[in-house]
């Protein structure tokens, strides 16, 4: 199980191969536990709070934690456009055209410099 200090919620994801909308299997890989345990602690506390708000608590949990990815993302950058997609895909959609017109612009600076007369001016010069 893991420490306390090494928990970061931006990590609790909702698993896609679990029983029941994942949240057990999502839990148990967040605090590095056995999924078994994770459902028998599930079951005691239901039982022990009274079975209604437990599912209802279980149901809210099921649809509020994000799914988890489905290719395991490589950096805090692929994570963070991960985490804006679920939330808001609009916002995330936004922020990919934005890029695209960043990378477009200096696409089109770099055409125009090399498509420049100065350009092949530069280059005869160098030649010499």
């Amino acid at each position: 199980m893991r420490h306390y200090s090494q928990l970061r919620l931006s990590q609790l994801y909702r698993s896609r191969s679990g029983m029941f909308l994942g949240v057990c299997k999502g839990l148990a890989r967040f605090l590095d536990v056995p999924v078994f345990w994770m459902r028998v602690f599930i079951v005691i506390l239901t039982f022990f709070t009274g079975v209604w708000p437990m599912v209802g608590a279980y149901l809210i949990a099921g649809f509020v934690i994000k799914p988890e990815p489905v290719l395991p993302p490589d950096s805090d950058e692929e994570r963070a456009f991960y985490d804006d997609y679920v939330s808001s895909r609009t916002h995330a959609l936004a922020r990919v055209k934005r890029r695209f017109d960043r990378l477009d612009k200096r696409i089109r600076r770099l055409e125009d410099h090399v498509t420049s007369r100065e350009f092949d001016f530069d280059r005869r010069l160098r030649r010499s």
